[in-house]
């Protein structure tokens, strides 16, 4: 593979972007490629090499890349027009989809980004309950807006800066940490500041330093801590939300929370965000209630129209049935591959969700520190030269679509174990 166009444009870009990129995980040592165009499974770089991606836009693509349903909506809506500040059926039409799949849910707010969602939650909830403290589980990822970038995930994690400048220590005051899968440390925080904590906001399954799993019976714990305490539960599904089941991780693991937040799969594609609620709590998201929110690409009517037609291919075409067990089967051929060739390594992963450890089987934040960080950077340059696209840093989730084919699965498994080879 030869990648002097990339080059070419990541030395320009360098004198125009911070880094030479718009967000940081795409900072790759020595420079990323630059991506030319992308259909299904494969992505094409401005060299004319392809590959096999695993990193699909970080999950919003379950469909694949390009899908020609999803182009074909969105192209009916610009003949129409594609901002009018004003309402649309469409908001209305997948607002009832969304509020049918997730029990949870009565009513939503759309917003344009997951980190505007997490962020008008936790602001919904101090809203709701008067109080100002939140719970978040340490190395979660939930944007990056102020009260949560803290150890944060993601590319904060990845770049070994897990606190942002620029943050007054005013902002995080009222954000305290607890270790997934701990639930004696979520007891203790919650002991210690009952009276203040207005939300416990956390991924169910850690996308942005794994995946890493819940452990049997902590989700469960968790919800019953938060309603003994009279604690809103906010569930981040912003990677998970229709991505493990249409009722997202919730269904999965049969688990009830007060506030969901959605992103990524739901629209296909294009920028979206979600919160959702019970109608007591979200009735006081403005103008109906005293807690302001508001955006000019709220319910933007590109993003609706690839949101109703993802989530209609994924009902009536049973994605998550076929994609999930896509997931098990390669997830199956490199845990084989890392038996066979006596590696010390772990494979986590569940439905379409699915990482190479660099070490052990980690739990939680610190654990998953632990891996070898530099050793999984080299692997991904040598799965790139085969041909396999996986997001470049061993706190990122590799993700499995509907458009990969048995033959990419199987030339998959055929690249890891070449490259895992000591």
């Amino acid at each position: 593979m030869t990648h002097k166009r990339s080059k070419e444009l990541f030395d320009k870009a360098k004198h125009l972007l911070p880094g030479g990129v718009s967000s940081p995980v795409r900072a790759i040592s020595p420079y990323p490629f630059y991506t030319a165009s992308a259909n299904g499974s494969k992505i094409t770089d401005t060299d004319g090499n392809q590959y096999i991606d695993y990193c699909m836009g970080y999950g919003p693509l379950l469909l694949g890349h390009n899908h020609p349903d999803i182009k074909d909506a969105i192209r009916c809506q610009l003949s129409d027009g594609w901002l009018y500040g004003t309402p649309t059926e469409k908001e209305v039409k997948l607002s009832q989809q969304i509020c049918d799949n997730y029990p949870s849910i009565d009513m939503v707010r759309f917003v344009s980004t997951g980190t505007e969602a997490t962020m008008g939650a936790i602001r919904t909830a101090r809203g709701y309950t008067g109080r100002d403290k939140i719970i978040k589980i340490e190395g979660g990822f939930h944007g990056a807006h102020d009260a949560v970038l803290v150890k944060a995930g993601s590319g904060a994690t990845t770049l070994g800066a897990p606190d942002s400048k620029g943050i007054p220590k005013e902002f995080t005051e009222h954000t305290l940490q607890v270790p997934f899968n701990d639930i004696e440390a979520m007891v203790r925080a919650v002991d210690n500041y009952k009276d203040e904590i207005a939300a416990i906001i956390m991924e169910p399954v850690m996308g942005n330093i794994g995946p890493i799993l819940p452990i049997k019976g902590y989700l469960k714990d968790i919800r019953a801590l938060t309603k003994e305490n009279d604690i809103i539960l906010i569930f981040d599904e912003v990677i998970t939300g229709f991505r493990l089941a249409m009722g997202g991780a919730q269904e999965y693991y049969g688990i009830t929370p007060d506030m969901t937040t959605l992103g990524k799969v739901i629209g296909g594609g294009l920028p979206i965000g979600m919160i959702g609620g019970s109608k007591e709590i979200m009735e006081h998201i403005s103008p109906a209630g005293d807690v302001y929110q508001a955006g000019t690409f709220n319910g933007h009517p590109l993003s609706l129209t690839a949101a109703l037609i993802t989530l209609k291919i994924l009902e009536q075409d049973k994605i998550h049935e076929k994609v999930n067990q896509k997931g098990d089967i390669l997830r199956t051929m490199v845990r084989e591959t890392i038996n066979d060739l006596n590696l010390d390594y772990y494979v986590s992963g569940v439905g379409s969700m699915f990482k190479v450890f660099f070490g052990q089987s980690p739990s939680n934040y610190q654990e998953a520190l632990k891996c070898d960080k530099a050793g999984y950077f080299d692997f991904f340059h040598r799965m790139l030269k085969s041909g396999i696209f996986l997001p470049p840093s061993q706190f990122e989730t590799d993700f499995l679509s509907a458009a990969h084919t048995d033959e990419d699965i199987d030339a998959t498994s055929e690249a890891y174990e070449k490259n895992l080879r000591p």
